[in-house]
């Protein structure tokens, strides 16, 4: 078998299919997540803490700030200063506690109707040996 066509078999066998439309489906997830912690959960822990945190802007500088340099988060960064950035660390935190736990919501529920099916074929009867048999017999008069 050559290279091309195994890698042609690999390539279109439904798992990795599967694999590829989740993780496109996985990157816009992670957008939705984010939009949600970063527009409207931080917003209203905002409104909740007194209206005046903004989770983004909470850092504290670790060098020194060149003269001219504005305290916000992204002038620091953009002229190298080091800065220990914990309000960007609990938010991404935050994002990524819903992410986990929806996704294992939906694990959870997959799971369960994995169970469910299974019990349903479990649950099929057999044909019975007479059903076989004629099954067999049908089969050989067809030839």
């Amino acid at each position: 078998m050559s290279m091309m066509s195994e890698f042609k078999e690999f390539a279109l066998k439904g798992n990795v299919m599967d694999l590829a439309v989740g993780v496109i489906i996985g990157g816009a997830f992670g957008k939705i997540t984010t939009s949600l912690v970063e527009d409207i959960i931080m917003p209203i822990i905002s409104a909740i803490m007194g209206g005046k945190i903004d989770f983004t802007n909470m850092f504290m500088v670790l060098g020194d700030v060149p003269a001219g340099t504005a305290m916000t988060y992204d002038a620091l960064k953009k002229a190298g200063v080091p800065v220990f950035a914990y309000g960007n660390f609990i938010t991404i935190l935050i994002n990524f506690i819903i992410l986990a736990f929806i996704i294992f919501m939906l694990v959870k529920a997959m799971n369960r109707l994995r169970r469910q099916s299974e019990a349903q074929e479990a649950a099929a009867p057999e044909p019975s040996e007479e059903v076989l048999l004629l099954r067999e017999i049908s089969s050989k008069l067809s030839k």
